[in-house]
């Protein structure tokens, strides 16, 4: 797994993000996200789900320490997911805060990598045609890794992954066993813009 996700970092350096210099700007782009397993009961039992595509937009900012850098960013995130099996066929939706506080290393040119925490406040979770209670855990800790190139002085690229880290469940209203994980898994690109 650690191999694969290496050469998929390699493969995407030359796609991805991070502009030279200090600095604020905005960000946006898709997510491919997968959540954790849903329990739907005895009859159907555990459903590992799709990936679906979501979107994200938000804010960052950079301090450029010559090899190193820091970049913590505020992002409004919506995932969806998709849990399918045995004539059960549902979506779900969450709308979450995300504040990754990144530490990069200049690579090579405009080469970039990048890693660090990610904090998530969960604003929203939607189990198609299914009540949901609340999350376990409105906030949440997981981890950003990725890869990154400058596109010139205003614009870059970036792809990431993105795992939950906290154990964060939300419980059916209506089955007493149903019950579906939270966690995102996720790869991110981004384009950004330096203002």
């Amino acid at each position: 797994m650690k191999k694969t996700f290496l050469i998929i970092c390699l493969l995407a350096g030359f796609t991805s993000f991070a502009q030279s210099g200090s600095g604020f700007g905005l960000k946006g782009g898709l997510n491919f996200n997968s959540n954790g397993d849903a329990s739907i009961g005895s009859d159907i039992g555990n459903i590992g789900s799709d990936s679906q595509v979501g979107f994200h937009l938000g804010a960052f900012g950079k301090l450029d320490l010559g090899t190193l850098y820091l970049r913590p960013e505020l992002v409004y995130t919506k995932t969806n997911s998709k849990y399918e099996e045995g004539g059960y066929d549902s979506k779900f939706k969450m709308s979450k805060l995300d504040m990754p506080l990144l530490v990069g290393l200049n690579i090579v040119g405009p080469l970039h990598v990048f890693a660090g925490p990610s904090l998530q406040y969960i604003l929203d979770t939607d189990l198609e045609d299914v009540e949901l209670e609340d999350v376990e855990n409105d906030f949440t800790v997981g981890v950003n890794l990725g890869v990154g190139v400058n596109l010139g002085e205003k614009l870059g690229v970036g792809l990431r992954y993105e795992r939950g880290f906290s154990d964060n469940e939300a419980d059916f209203a209506d089955i007493p066993e149903g019950r579906i994980d939270t966690r995102p898994s996720q790869l991110i690109l981004s384009l950004s813009v330096k203002l």
